[in-house]
């Protein structure tokens, strides 16, 4: 029998089928092939037609279990992991009303900013409201405001992972942890936030029922088993944010232990065991998925926009036409450490959480005409991306997060050996790489979800170390020197 995991990112659809008993992937796909659109109307805004999702999920869907050969009725259990912070709103009828409003898009920040300061700077960081900035409950601020119409037809609101389970289930249901990541939910409390749905003027009926992360949360409906040959009651039983969930997928669930992504954006995840929060509200803090009442367990978040998104803006647009990701990265390797002076502020993909919300674009620094060449810019794009992580993590470790060692999966930006070694080197951290992924998470949550697994240990037992990276002395001085660098300019330019 298997388990399937669907990961539904801003750059494509994964999905991967586990079997329950070995815990190996036997059948894995993804759409679309190339990186999926991100609509920009104007400067700084993000949409995505959530309709397009699920004709993205219907063809992994079909290509995972085509390649697994497995028929619906050897699916136990479906679970899902989403791309956070999104904002999908529906009608009566269940469609969809407009774009969603996706995770990078920054025109709610006004909005977060002003609710942070009405309701209350200690207040809101507090009951770990975050300052709101540009979180979902804001981007329904916005759609209020600017969009009366739509706002007036709004039947529930959700996050994406949401609405993927009400296409698959025909029920609209939510999470605690999906309503933290969209700032929604009160800490202190355990409740909805009354503070910031009345300051905001939302109705309460439009959020969602609450479900456990793990349980039953809908099963597969007759229409949509017909078409995607899955058994129609399969339930889902596991739904989480990409981040909680890759937190998840490497095993990460107790205090101190760390997760870290290099995709779109770029993530270092911490678990804590109790109540904290930056006061500067850089970092955030969300229900991790293992939280509870009775146990805090919540997810300390650095999150960076302008990661992979840059590493392949510097593919597409600078270096040589048809060179792929592994030439990409031989050709920056054959610079020295620090790219002779040149500098990259990766910050080119909407406002930054890290930076209190600025929008500062991506810039470059110390660019020399006589000197510097493509394979300097790639370079230095990989070097920028791994400073503004040095730069994030030293915030959470003014917060007491001792980052010692960083989990993450063999994949994006942590198969480029420079990624790696200067990330290593300029922290001073070690760094294992998983063979594991979200759409694997999903489907393993999915099996806890449904009592298949009694715990994490028996589901995450063949989770494979492939490969640890130390910091090298030598090389992490030279780092440390060119972070300096880094750093000073990016302090001149915000």
């Amino acid at each position: 029998m298997c388990l399937l995991g669907c990961d539904i990112g801003s750059s494509s659809i994964k999905v991967s089928i586990v079997d329950e008993e070995t815990g190996l992937t036997i059948g894995a796909d993804f759409y679309p092939k190339e990186e999926a659109p991100i609509k920009a109307l104007r400067p700084g805004w993000a949409e995505q037609n959530p309709e397009d999702w699920w004709s993205y999920v219907k063809i992994a869907m079909k290509g995972a279990m085509s390649k697994a050969k497995v028929k619906g009725e050897d699916i136990k259990a479906i679970g899902i992991s989403y791309q956070m912070h999104g904002l999908v709103v529906v009608d009566k009828k269940m469609e969809v009303l407009r774009p969603s409003i996706i995770w990078c898009d920054s025109r709610a920040v006004p909005y977060g900013e002003r609710a942070f300061k009405n309701i209350g700077e200690k207040r809101c960081l507090s009951h770990l409201l975050n300052s709101p900035g540009n979180f979902t409950a804001s981007k329904l601020a916005w759609i209020k405001e600017y969009e009366p119409d739509i706002y007036d037809r709004i039947h529930k609101i959700m996050l994406p992972g949401d609405f993927i389970a009400m296409r698959l289930t025909g029920d609209i249901v939510t999470t605690v942890s999906g309503l933290s990541e969209g700032i929604f939910w009160d800490f202190k409390n355990n409740a909805l936030s009354e503070e910031l749905m009345n300051y905001y003027g939302f109705r309460k009926d439009l959020i969602a029922d609450i479900r456990p992360t793990f349980g039953l949360q809908g099963e597969v409906t007759a229409s949509v088993a017909a078409e995607l040959g899955l058994k129609k009651g399969t339930p889902v039983t596991y739904r989480a944010g990409d981040q909680p969930n890759n937190a998840l997928s490497l095993n990460v669930l107790n205090p101190g232990e760390i997760a870290a992504t290099g995709g779109t954006s770029g993530v270092v995840y911490g678990v804590n065991g109790k109540v904290n929060y930056d006061t500067l509200s850089r970092v955030n803090t969300f229900a991790h998925v293992n939280h509870t009442m009775e146990q805090t367990r919540l997810g300390v978040l650095l999150c960076i926009n302008g990661v992979g998104i840059l590493n392949s803006w510097i593919k597409r647009n600078i270096a040589p036409e048809g060179i792929n990701y592994n030439e990409l990265n031989d050709l920056a390797a054959t610079v020295p450490i620090g790219c002779d002076g040149l500098s990259i502020l990766p910050f080119g993909n909407g406002a930054e959480r890290m930076l209190q919300n600025k929008q500062i674009d991506c810039s470059v620094h110390g660019l020399n005409f006589n000197i510097h060449t493509k394979a300097h810019m790639a370079r230095a794009a990989q070097e920028g991306i791994v400073f503004a992580f040095k730069y994030g993590m030293d915030i959470m470790n003014e917060m007491g997060i001792d980052i010692q060692v960083i989990r993450a999966g063999n994949a994006n930006l942590f198969l480029s050996p420079i990624f790696r070694d200067a990330l290593a080197g300029v922290t001073g951290t070690v760094i294992e790489l998983y063979d594991t992924n979200g759409a694997v998470g999903a489907a393993k949550g999915a099996g806890m979800g449904a009592g298949i697994y009694k715990n994490a240990e028996e589901a995450f037992a063949s989770l494979k170390k492939i490969n640890v990276i130390e910091p090298d002395g030598f090389k992490a001085n030279a780092y440390c020197g060119a972070f300096e660098i880094w750093k000073e300019r990016l302090e001149q330019s915000i």
